[in-house]
């Protein structure tokens, strides 16, 4: 069993960012693992904004994320790139806080044309905190996911998908692990 933290940059836990949280959340519950959220728009706006690491909850969000043995990063696209809320936050982490940790980026937009927001906006930025175990995350599409459906939100393809991306990641979590425990910090290419 890993201790998952899922980074959610959603608006509200209705928007369709929280509800693709909350999918892959149950996917990772009933997979083992013990899967806590952090709700970015919970934390308090100006400490986040202005890096207070002496605000205790600014403290206790970053000390989550040094703590996590895997990471899933979602966040709504907003004109092709990433939420600024989690951007504020990742920007708190020393340059190489996520080295050794599995790591699912997720997102969501309202066009194809964002899903160019993965490759060159989130991962770079994961990859500059020094993520070196990125599985293949997923995007969908805002009209794939429909919030007033509660559990079966997500239309059918979108479910696959999302099913494959946790299913990478929870393989790359057990690599992670198996390294930790032999002591190694050298990962296999992610999946």
């Amino acid at each position: 069993m890993s201790t998952i933290l899922t980074i959610s940059g959603s608006p509200s836990a209705s928007a369709r960012t929280g509800v693709l949280v909350g999918h892959v959340n149950t996917r990772l519950v009933e997979a083992g693992h013990d899967v806590r959220t952090l709700q970015v728009r919970q934390l308090p706006t100006l400490p986040l904004l202005t890096e207070d690491m002496n605000d205790p909850a600014i403290a206790e969000a970053v000390t989550s994320i040094l703590q996590a043995d895997g990471i899933v990063v979602a966040s709504p696209v907003y004109r092709a790139a990433y939420s600024g809320l989690v951007k504020a936050l990742l920007d708190l982490l020393p340059k190489r806080a996520l080295r050794g940790r599995a790591i699912l980026p997720l997102a969501t937009g309202g066009s194809q044309g964002f899903l160019v927001a993965m490759d060159y906006a989130l991962n770079p930025l994961l990859a500059s905190k020094g993520a070196d175990h990125v599985v293949r995350g997923e995007f969908v599409l805002d009209n794939r996911i429909r919030p007033e459906l509660g559990e079966s939100a997500l239309d059918h393809d979108a479910a696959v998908a999302v099913s494959a991306a946790v299913d990478r990641f929870t393989a790359a979590l057990g690599d992670v692990s198996y390294r930790r425990r032999r002591g190694t910090t050298q990962l296999r290419p992610a999946v």
